[in-house]
């Protein structure tokens, strides 16, 4: 048997921050293989948004680490990733939704005080139709947010709770103690 590989520290107390998050109820999280070619070192985790037991969300959280440091990171930590969750096609058309959702990720980080630097990405809006042969249910939309950020310090369970606070606005939860309300008029009423 072969000894356990070393981690760098920074690495292991990051691995360890991210795996102290207990997340809202909604949101299932799942250690899942990282890529291995982009850094020395990498941890993954995958997330399930459900509502009412359907999947309306889901994304996937990735730490790159190289010891060495990376010019284009600022830093030897990276924090990747992508999310991507259905909507109605109003909404998914909606011109001003790029900003909105690229909003979601940055005050999710300032919220939870989880600070940054070198952030980018894209926020991507699709409305699907189908026709012909794949003709079925009316037009679908989604939104599909990828980003990338370095975190100053490598204690990063402020970066998981803000990453969660990102899944629940792009699957539409209402904030954590708030109940959404329905229509739950009585049968028969107008």
């Amino acid at each position: 048997m072969a000894p356990p590989i070393a981690l760098p520290e920074t690495f292991a107390h990051a691995v360890a921050g991210l795996r102290s998050v207990t997340p809202r109820a909604e949101i299932v999280l799942e250690e899942v293989g990282a890529p291995q070619r982009l850094a020395p070192y990498a941890f993954a985790l995958s997330a399930t948004v459900l509502r009412d037991d359907d999947e309306v969300a889901d994304g996937r959280l990735i730490l790159l680490h190289d010891p060495a440091g990376h010019d284009a990171w600022q830093g030897t930590l990276r924090l990747v990733t992508y999310v991507t969750a259905d909507l109605e096609v109003d909404l998914a058309a909606d011109p001003l939704l790029p900003g909105v959702g690229w909003t979601w990720l940055t005050d999710a980080l300032e919220a939870h005080e989880a600070d940054y630097r070198a952030a980018g990405g894209t926020v991507t809006q699709t409305v699907s139709t189908r026709f012909g042969d794949l003709a079925g249910p009316p037009a679908a939309g989604d939104v599909e947010i990828r980003a990338s950020w370095t975190p100053l310090g490598d204690d990063l369970g402020a970066h998981l709770s803000a990453w969660c606070a990102l899944l629940a606005s792009t699957a539409g939860l209402p904030p954590p103690g708030v109940t959404a309300l329905t229509d739950r008029r009585p049968a028969g009423a107008a």
